[in-house]
């Protein structure tokens, strides 16, 4: 019998709630061959997850017993969430309910209400998330075991036999089994070093994550072979003449965009010029596939795992000063209020005239004048992309868009390795690209929708209205006026929130938590607009080199300019939505690797300031303490048995710790001691520096 046809027998009703030998009759199934072919279609649909068993163990479908898919998120007690697939609220799972399912595993499970009714238990485990991990090794008489790095896995891993590691070694092991009541069993991949040192705990931390760092060789060769071409202009816009630049940060490793503006009688003209990286990396190609697999080039202190190989991503597509470049060329009108008139889309050359970084732009601005005399042809235009942030940026502003200000950490490794810590800070010329690429974003969004083509979109959904009533209940709590509905929470409600509380302390807390009330954004192959930005439609078209989405869109988008726009349906139509989710779930995990790293690197350059005292600001609330975050963008926690007094009860609506003496809430500043750092964990403790 077909795969399908056994489904659709199930669907009909026909077949629920039957054990293997019942259907086998009830589909006249007798010769062993056609029992064999039952059972491996019956093994397929439960692995895949179009099959459960019931207590009895019944085959039937997963909607008639109600359960729910999604992807377990672990905790180091034992207990998880359910991240549903459906995008419904998270779901708690208490120890007793995970029934063998662990960290990043996919599940199918039972919401079985609890006090909350937000519990559930696992029904079935579909798909083991975690087949490499990496830990600290322990020898023991026979075999040994592994403490895992990730602590959302609250199993050691068995080894057995005669692994080649010493106890204290940190080891990347692959998992081979998981007995039923047992902990799991594993395999020594290799040795890493040993524990404790910077190096080997982020080499374990890139490792634990599954990122790829070498390319394959063939992928190479074939990079290397296109990086080698020739530039020439051919049937391509020339825009070599005019003055181009790059505005990149000064550790940036490769430059894919340049932009250059000029006035009109009617306003500006923006040219927003990205690397034409599809030229060189064919679709189907091997590069291209290496490319898809890793989705996202990501960005750690030390290093970078780039999504393309360094011939094309640092050479043949990096928009290098003063070298001929393929781009593919976003050209905008404006008029005098920053309001566009009309855009194109052309494949040019261009010639990067200055390699510009963010601190020789603002310093520009701000008035070096040695800095002035060096750039002195480059000055006014520089003075000109001012002009224009500032009126692109009110109007993003009166449209509601939600510009929130969330604290990024700057790490740098000194020549001699020494690690600094400090915040990020965003000056004028980092707003003048984030301005001139979202302009760019939205004309090529609107290009591709205008022609109802298969399109990878940028789309950042509204707040549940869940998270929203709760985010208004805090700002409540806090005597801030919010008058938005939460079952239909626009934009421009969130945007006036922090605009009244422009300059004053409660504005950095309101907008971290309006930050957790707020969906993530994500790929979509459905325009559903970017909540966060107020744009209607919107897309990744900028960073082709670093980003497989952007080349997505650049591929579609030329497919268009060379009159192929049917043929973009055929080759694009299935492979988009596949593509959309993938891309995500690959921004997920490298986001989550890079902030790792970075809390890793943190921690160690904490170790060095042991028992100073910091002021800082809470950054979280929970029932067995707070968090701190420190000016320097470093976080601890400051446990509840730490703080003065006693007898604290959590207030999860006013994230705070209340006792009759006392109450620490979210937002609030404190001064802390440095008490430990747990570089294993990655964890600073802090002590309350004033009783």
């Amino acid at each position: 019998m077909e795969f399908s046809d056994l489904l659709s027998r199930f669907e009909s009703g026909e077949l629920q709630y039957k054990k293997g030998n019942e259907i086998a009759r009830l589909l006249g199934v007798s010769l062993r061959g056609e029992r064999d072919a039952l059972s491996r279609a019956l093994k397929a649909a439960e692995a895949e997850g179009s099959l459960v068993r019931d207590a009895r163990g019944r085959f039937v479908t997963p909607e008639k017993l109600g359960l729910v898919r999604g992807t377990v998120q672990g905790s180091e007690r034992g207990f998880g969430f359910l991240l549903r697939e459906d995008g419904g609220e998270d779901l708690f799972i208490p120890r007793h309910g995970m029934h063998g399912a662990r960290h990043g595993d996919t599940v199918y499970a039972a919401v079985v209400g609890g006090e909350r009714g937000d519990e559930a238990r696992v029904h079935a485990v579909l798909a083991r998330g975690m087949k490499e991990l990496t830990g600290t090794y322990y020898r023991e008489k026979k075999g040994g075991f592994i403490e895992p790095d990730e602590r959302r896995f609250a199993d050691k891993v068995r080894i057995a036999g005669g692994a080649r590691a010493v106890t204290g070694e940190k080891v990347l092991v692959r998992i081979t089994a998981y007995p039923d009541g047992r902990a799991p069993e594993g395999e020594l991949v290799r040795v890493l070093g040993r524990s404790g040192d910077l190096r080997v705990e982020e080499d374990a931390l890139i490792a634990s994550a599954g990122l790829p760092e070498a390319f394959p060789p063939r992928a190479l060769a074939e990079a290397e072979r296109a990086a080698e071409e020739r530039v020439i202009l051919g049937m391509r816009r020339d825009f070599r003449e005019e003055p181009i630049v790059t505005i990149d940060g000064d550790d940036s490793r490769d430059f894919d965009d340049a932009v250059t503006l000029s006035r009109t009688g009617e306003g500006y003209f923006l040219g927003v010029h990205i690397a034409d990286v599809s030229h060189y990396v064919r679709r189907g190609g091997e590069t291209d596939k290496e490319a898809y697999e890793r989705g996202t080039s990501v960005y750690f202190p030390d290093r970078v795992l780039p999504m393309l190989p360094e011939s094309l991503s640092n050479g043949a597509c990096s928009l290098n000063e003063g070298e001929d470049r393929y781009t593919l060329s976003c050209l905008i009108r404006l008029d005098g209020q920053g309001r566009v008139l009309g855009s194109e889309l052309v494949r040019g050359v261009i010639r990067s005239c200055a390699r510009m970084t963010y601190n020789k732009v603002n310093a520009v601005l701000a008035g070096d004048a040695a800095l002035r005399e060096q750039y002195a042809p480059l000055v006014p235009m520089f003075e000109l992309m001012r002009e224009l942030a500032e009126k692109l940026t009110a109007r993003r502003q009166a449209r509601g868009c939600v510009d929130l200000d969330v604290k990024e950490a700057h790490i740098t490794l000194g020549e001699d390795g020494e690690v600094r810590l400090d915040a990020r800070e965003r000056g004028v010329s980092e707003r003048i690209i984030e301005e001139f690429m979202i302009l760019a974003n939205e004309a090529v969004a609107e290009f591709a929708a205008g022609y109802e083509l298969p399109f990878v979109y940028r789309i950042h959904e509204q707040p549940t209205e869940e998270k929203a009533a709760a985010f208004k209940t805090y700002l409540r709590e806090l005597g801030v006026n919010a008058r938005f509905q939460p079952e239909n929470v626009r934009p421009a409600d969130y945007a006036k929130v922090l605009e009244q509380l422009e300059g004053k302390p409660l504005r950095g807390v309101v907008n971290n938590v309006m930050l957790r009330s707020m969906a993530k954004a994500k790929y979509s192959p459905e325009n559903c607009g970017h909540f966060g930005l107020a744009s209607k439609c919107y897309c990744h078209f900028t960073s082709p080199i670093r980003r497989y989405p952007d080349l997505i869109v650049h591929r579609v988008v030329c497919a268009v300019l060379e009159g192929k726009a049917a043929e973009a349906e055929k080759l694009f139509g299935s492979f988009v939505p596949n593509a959309a989710a993938h891309c995500s779930a690959r921004e997920r995990r490298a986001d989550e690797a890079e902030r790792s790293v970075d809390e890793l690197y943190k921690v160690w350059y904490m170790r060095g300031h042991l028992g100073e005292e910091f002021e800082g600001v809470i950054s979280g609330v929970t029932s067995f303490g707070i968090f701190v975050q420190l000016e320097n963008t470093a976080e601890g926690l400051v446990r509840v048995e730490q703080l003065p007094g006693e007898g604290y009860v959590f207030s999860e609506e006013r994230y705070a710790l209340e006792s009759a003496q006392h109450a620490f809430r979210l937002g609030d500043a404190v001064r802390v001691t440095v008490a430990g750092c747990d570089l294993a964990a990655r964890k600073c403790e802090f002590l309350l520096a004033d009783k």
